[in-house]
């Protein structure tokens, strides 16, 4: 068991956590949430001893060993990937080896009454306790369940760890963890470079653990499949929930009304004392009374209502001057890497103000079309071009990776911006929450979220008419999906996505491209008409049956009138317009509610009024919307 306490770390003038107090028990499978820049990888950190907190301590058992997979890929120096994976194995033998000399004292000594000797019988003990805790019998039968489990197929184990992608290099980092079984696993994003089949296997993997599990995952299928415990950091607090994710939202909503009810309750019986104090205190014979009353109100405990973090990006995607009617068009495109096909015999055509989501297995080729769109890479063969006046803006998931650690971020934007750019660089950086002293932090001290946010505002220094978005919520926390979705949404220009997130693809796109074994299929419509289509309902059905679709569509084409397709769509587009009257419906209640406590108070907030303006005025937006359709 694992406990910390009142753990309290802070950078500057700002607090991180402010005297936390956890324990972890083994078997925890605890999901660590928050915003991004809230903390979660520093206390992951201190966790593992690489960060002293200014307040607290952290306490665990004599021999406690913990794994951590961090965002960033530590050296490989094996030559291959099968040896690479078995330097989990090291410390294990460097055990055995002690091992193997403290019963050679054990067998050669004869001061059996000293204490020395007994305290070299207590090392043996526990040394002994702690290789079959590892449990390395079958270490190369462990080896390669781990690794084909994580999509290494047995030809890659002789193959070269330099010769992988860097998602490839923190599957092994991953492996490694997994085959030294410590007794916490502590994971920082780690489906992020994982694709479906690899993600299942990991979370049955997970089920049969025997240690405790830490994980910080913005995967929200995952999270609720494998953790039995949410730890949420917010501003400076922790809030603990005996639940998986899903259940901790419900659970975090019913909390805040309770606490509001019980905060109005109190302030409802503050007001009463103060206006007995009033009545009574002028009166000589109640004059006591009142100052019973004034010592009661003075010892009473003030119920806080905890403040969410209201934190957001907010921008909007500069665009830049219109392109031709088709921006992308492939003719029989095909790319190899040796005798690897990729894909073959693509034909596509993209046209302006198209939103475009690429999906399939990992490996099948969307980050090879998009870098081929992007001008990056060259097709193997076929014809492919950009249409006129196409000015394309690209976020890649190794941009990230790349950025210059040595520079500031306030450094690497102004060097990287237009002149005419550069006196905005300030104001781009605080859209995307780098204000003040945090837009002076070194890249290299930045959270994977912090970075992707810095790739983001990256691209608003160059106006463009096509995006291009590879993974890009890939470390961005739930709400600042939403404003990317909203940013794209508002764009008028054409974009590509590249994801596995449904949650963020659903009502985005016009077009699907599905990529799978060597073939690219194109779908009209976004990605929930797609899985109607396919009666699937997640990409986990999508990744695992790999079914084609060609065959069925042409009978169903066949079967229905021409222009059921297009009904389809439409009942899509109703019921997706529907979800958002519901949703705007809500907010605008929680506005109207909180204005109300807020005038019980006796203050006013001008900006929160203008916001209820604003929602109502997109709610009614959305229900000429809805009129429309269904007319």
């Amino acid at each position: 068991m694992l406990q910390a306490t009142n753990l309290s770390i802070i950078f500057g003038s700002r607090i991180l956590f402010d005297k936390v107090t956890f324990t972890i028990q083994p078997r925890d499978r605890i999901g660590l949430v928050g915003r991004n820049g809230a903390g979660k990888s520093t206390l992951l950190k201190t966790i593992n001893g690489e960060n002293t907190p200014q307040e607290g301590a952290i306490t665990k058992p004599n021999g406690y060993t913990i794994g951590f997979l961090k965002q960033e890929i530590r050296g490989q120096n094996e030559p291959t990937v099968w040896l690479e994976a078995q330097t989990a194995f090291k410390e294990i033998n460097v055990l055995q080896e002690k091992l193997d000399e403290i019963q050679h004292q054990l067998e050669t000594r004869t001061d059996y009454d000293t204490d020395d000797y007994m305290n070299l019988s207590q090392e043996f003990c526990d040394l002994n306790d702690r290789l079959v805790h590892f449990d390395i019998d079958d270490k190369d039968k462990k080896t390669e369940l781990v690794l084909l489990g994580l999509g290494y197929k047995r030809e890659d184990f002789e193959k070269a760890p330099a010769t992988f992608s860097g998602g490839w290099a923190m599957r092994l980092e991953l492996a490694k963890l997994l085959l030294q079984n410590p007794d916490l696993l502590m994971l920082d994003e780690p489906t992020n470079h994982l694709d479906i089949e690899s993600i299942i296997w990991l979370e049955e993997f997970f089920q049969k653990y025997e240690g405790a599990i830490v994980l910080v995952s913005h995967d929200k299928t995952f999270l609720d499949n494998v953790c039995n415990k949410t730890i949420e950091l917010e501003l400076g607090k922790m809030y603990e929930y005996k639940a998986n994710y899903s259940k901790y939202l419900i659970l975090k909503e019913e909390r805040r009304e309770k606490q509001l009810q019980t905060f109005k309750n109190q302030q409802d019986q503050i007001k009463q004392i103060e206006r007995n104090i009033e009545r009574f205190k002028a009166k000589a014979s109640k004059a006591s009374m009142a100052q019973s009353l004034v010592k009661k109100l003075d010892k009473m405990e003030v119920v806080e209502v905890e403040q969410d973090d209201v934190r957001s990006m907010r921008f909007t995607f500069p665009m830049g001057q219109q392109s031709g009617k088709v921006v992308v068009k492939a003719t029989n495109l095909a790319k190899n890497y040796g005798d690897k096909h990729v894909f073959h015999d693509v034909n596509l055509e993209i046209e302006r103000g198209d939103k475009v989501a690429f999906i399939g297995k990992n490996g099948m080729g969307k980050t090879t079309m998009a870098k081929i769109i992007a001008k990056e890479i060259e097709a193997s063969s076929g014809e492919y071009t950009l249409g006129h006046n196409v000015n394309i803006a690209f976020f890649a998931q190794h941009h990230a990776e790349q950025l210059p650690k040595e520079l500031t971020i306030l450094q690497y934007m102004e060097d990287t911006a237009p002149n005419e750019i550069r006196a905005q660089v300030r104001n781009i950086l605080g859209a995307f929450m780098f204000s003040g002293d945090d837009a002076t932090k070194k890249i290299s001290v930045l959270s994977g979220g912090e970075r992707a946010r810095v790739c983001l505002a990256h691209l608003l220094l160059h106006p463009s008419n096509t995006l291009i978005l590879d993974e890009p919520t890939n470390h961005l926390d739930i709400r600042a999906k939403e404003v990317l979705k909203d940013a794209i949404a508002k764009y008028p220009g054409t974009v590509i996505v590249v994801s596995h997130d449904r949650d963020f693809l659903a009502g985005m796109s016009n077009k699907v491209f599905e990529f799978n074994d060597g073939v690219v299929k194109e779908f009209v419509g976004d990605v929930n008409a797609f899985f109607e289509e396919r009666k699937l309902n997640d990409f986990r059905e999508v990744e695992l049956n790999p079914t084609s679709t060609t065959a069925t569509a042409s009978k169903k084409e066949e079967a229905k009138p021409a222009n059921s397709n297009q009904d389809k769509q439409l009942r899509n587009k109703i019921s997706k317009l529907e979800e958002e009257i519901a949703i705007k419906e809500f907010d605008i209640k929680k506005i109207e509610e909180k204005i109300e406590q807020l005038s019980e108070n006796g203050t006013y907030d001008a900006a929160i009024v203008e916001q209820l303006g604003k929602e109502k005025l997109a709610l009614e937006k959305l229900m000429q919307d809805w009129e429309s359709l269904q007319s």
